[in-house]
């Protein structure tokens, strides 16, 4: 069964163009002109990837990803932005929301069709890697993280992370005193064949300290190489 893709942009020639060259490539493509639209989308069928352009009137991108990150139905979901800006601020604001991968504008149709077999690629060997074996449930005084069950537990309180998130801090703390690089954890967690910046890492860091609270002390970083987890 062909895999969905919807596209979100609200100039319809790039709509068009998008969903030309992802058909051509078998996938099943949906199309929105704009954020509400896209989410009603989301709420009714099930899609294994969104591309979603930043700046759109009503509701932008950052806000859109926001709202599918907030839902535990779409959290995991793929999402690429297009965009024309390439400011610093505009990168860190999207990975700090969950974006996996950015195309600039004007696209190219074939960089964007590689990135999202990449991507799609990625999530399918994750999937099967987290159902076969089941990897073991690990406990640090009153901090608890389950991978079986995707659970995460400090004091009895049930904290909420995204997959890449829970991907990080879990091979964190299964390796505690281990040093990991920046470069070393792309790779493991994201892939060798995307395109991932080393800031990537730093702000899923950051998030993931956010939500531990005192509890996200014991995950250090060795300065300009990268970080790991202390009993």
């Amino acid at each position: 069964m062909a895999k969905t893709i919807l596209v979100v942009d609200d100039e319809r020639d790039i709509r068009d163009m998008l969903s030309y060259n992802l058909s051509k490539e078998g996938f099943s493509v949906m199309t929105s002109p704009d954020g509400n639209e896209a989410l009603a989308i989301l709420a009714k069928h099930p899609v294994a990837l969104v591309i979603l352009d930043i700046m759109m009137p009503g509701i932008d991108g950052f806000e859109v990803t926001r709202r599918i990150r907030a839902k535990k139905e779409t959290a995991d979901l793929p999402v690429i932005f297009l965009t024309a800006k390439s400011a610093e601020v505009d990168q860190l604001l999207g990975l700090e929301l969950g974006a996996d991968d950015y195309v600039q504008k004007p696209v190219s149709p074939r960089i964007l069709v590689a990135r999202v077999k990449s991507i799609l690629r990625r999530a399918a060997e994750t999937t099967i890697k987290n159902t076969i074996p089941p990897a073991e449930k690990l406990k640090v005084g009153q901090f608890e993280i389950d991978p079986s069950t995707h659970h995460v537990e400090i004091g009895g309180k049930s904290i909420f992370f995204p997959r890449k998130e829970f991907e990080v801090l879990y091979l964190l703390v299964k390796h505690p005193g281990r040093l990991f690089t920046r470069e070393f954890l792309i790779n493991e967690i994201w892939g060798e064949n995307l395109y991932i910046v080393e800031r990537t890492v730093d702000v899923h860091i950051w998030k993931i300290r956010s939500k531990l609270g005192k509890f996200g002390e014991k995950v250090e970083t060795v300065k300009g190489v990268g970080y790991r987890f202390v009993n």
